[in-house]
């Protein structure tokens, strides 16, 4: 049973999904979730047989189409004509983790039995997620509002026999791989396919993945600027617990201590110092880098939030015995808090390509541009170039898509969250910040040498034995991008756990 892991039975966590996602984790509706959907789907087919009254998404089209009834008879093929209809994201191909995540955060959703859906329609979400059938999505067509209409759509194509999927290594479609496996497609009864589409799964999926990622970056910025701080010959008072404790922020606090467990028994650290002070880049790691974790504190807790409510429209509440439609689909929530964590990391890079500058000035017993003959080879000139102009595009990046809005549905959906283009944009300051970072460790490792033969730390003598196997020193100019790429590729895949 440890393979497996039982929707619905309690709420999701980011070390949940992390847990499903990378270790191939099965998933079943637990028993509890059964009966939720089950009971939620019987009200709403018992309700259907006595209501006179229209019901928005229900019995009557959607948007500004709210004003039409649909016949009975016509109302399963409303909701496939709505899937179909919908399909309509564009763009790039969204990652297939991202994918599994939105069958994950949808299903739990759905779980919660408050969504008027068919057992087997969840059912069959998981046995495409167990069976890594995952469908194509693309990454626009979302205003974040009503929820992810277009994704989802595309998401949940495959539902009802339509559309391609990913399979096998190889692009299929769906009514194929249907036919292997003996399934028929789901027949949508009412309220499913809007309940299908309406919810905040594209941009849920996007910030558990952004959580994930951004929680290792944090660390290993962490890492680095220690590195960086014992090549410079700086100083570790900046980073003394008790001036901390002063102006005691949580992320303030756990990385000034970060930075002197990384750098415990550097013999550089503690030798005595010509200079007085460092630049802020160095002196200000605690609070730049810390305020960072803080505000990915703050996100994680709106993810979290988001991802164990039910963000679809119309809500049903068997026991209560009532249908209200309102807005639990607006993204507003999330939007803002990716706009905000995309500020927070971007200042990581920020503050870093400030290091790696300071790096290569020729300053502290460190040769210009950090090789032996400056002139001659330009040695480190460049890759800080390259890390200023993907600060720069980080910058442009952290424009607040959350303070816009377009009206849509001929003015009925009249503001709108953005919410998907600021967790599109969010990943891609993500992957700004992995150069970024990788051009100061290369910066950093280099400086290092050139202290020898003193030590760092254990620990960073450790990553720098590991770097050193895979980028080596530059004595003399060489083609730079492939090491650049090669530290891209280390980076990911460091280890900075602390004890």
């Amino acid at each position: 049973m440890k393979n497996i892991y039982f929707i619905g039975k309690e709420d999701l966590t980011i070390e949940d999904l992390e847990w499903i996602i990378t270790g191939n984790i099965k998933v079943e509706l637990s028993p509890e979730a059964q009966e939720r959907i089950q009971k939620c789907r019987d009200y709403l087919d018992q309700k259907m047989e006595t209501e006179t009254e229209p019901i928005y998404g229900i019995t009557t089209g959607f948007g500004s189409l709210c004003n039409h009834t649909i016949p009975n008879d016509d109302l399963s093929t409303l909701q496939e004509n709505l899937v179909k209809s919908h399909a309509c994201s564009v763009g790039e191909e969204v990652t297939p983790l991202i994918v599994k995540l939105m069958f994950l955060l949808k299903a739990h959703a759905l779980s919660l039995g408050y969504s008027g859906v068919q057992v087997a329609t969840v059912q069959r979400m998981l046995d495409l997620f167990n069976n890594d059938i995952l469908p194509i999505v693309y990454d626009k067509g979302s205003l974040g509002a009503s929820g992810d209409l277009a994704p989802l759509a595309n998401l949940f194509l495959p539902l009802i026999g339509v559309g391609d999927v990913f399979y096998k290594g190889q692009k299929r479609d769906i009514g194929t791989v249907l036919d292997e496996f003996g399934w028929s497609p789901i027949r949508l009864k009412s309220k499913e396919g809007l309940a299908l589409l309406n919810g905040t799964q594209f941009m849920s999926a996007h910030g558990v993945y952004a959580i994930m990622k951004a929680e290792r970056l944090t660390q290993r910025a962490d890492l680095i600027a220690a590195l960086s701080l014992d090549a410079y010959d700086g100083h570790i008072e900046p980073f003394d617990e008790r001036l901390h404790m002063i102006r005691p922020h949580p992320g303030q606090l756990e990385t000034s201590r970060n930075i002197r467990i990384f750098l415990e028994g550097s013999e550089i650290i503690t030798r005595e110092k010509k200079h007085l002070q460092d630049p802020y880049s160095f002196r200000c790691v605690p609070q730049v880098h810390g305020a960072t974790r803080d505000a990915l504190s703050y996100v994680k807790k709106v993810v979290v939030t988001e991802i164990n409510s039910v963000t679809d429209n119309p809500t049903i509440f068997p026991e209560d015995d009532m249908i209200i439609s309102g807005g639990n689909f607006h993204g507003q929530p999330l939007a803002i808090t990716f706009d905000f964590l995309a500020i927070a990391l971007a200042e990581l890079g920020n503050i870093s390509e400030r290091r790696t500058a300071q790096l290569i000035l020729g300053k502290r017993d460190l040769p210009e541009f950090l090789v032996a003959n400056p002139g001659l080879n330009s040695g480190f000139m460049i890759p800080q170039y390259v890390a200023a102009s993907v600060v720069s595009q980080n910058k442009m990046y952290c424009y607040a898509a959350s303070t816009d809005s377009i009206v849509s549905s001929n003015g009925q959906e009249d503001h709108v969250s953005m919410g998907a283009t600021s967790a599109i944009k969010l990943l891609k300051v993500m992957d700004n910040l992995d150069i970024i970072l990788s051009i100061e460790l290369m910066n950093g490792v280099q400086a290092l040498e050139f202290r020898r033969p003193l030590k760092s730390s254990s620990l960073i003598e450790k990553v720098v034995k590991a770097y050193r196997k895979e980028v080596p020193f530059i004595d003399e100019d060489i083609v730079m991008y492939k090491e650049i790429r090669k530290t891209v590729t280390f980076l990911n895949r460091l280890k900075t756990d602390i004890p």
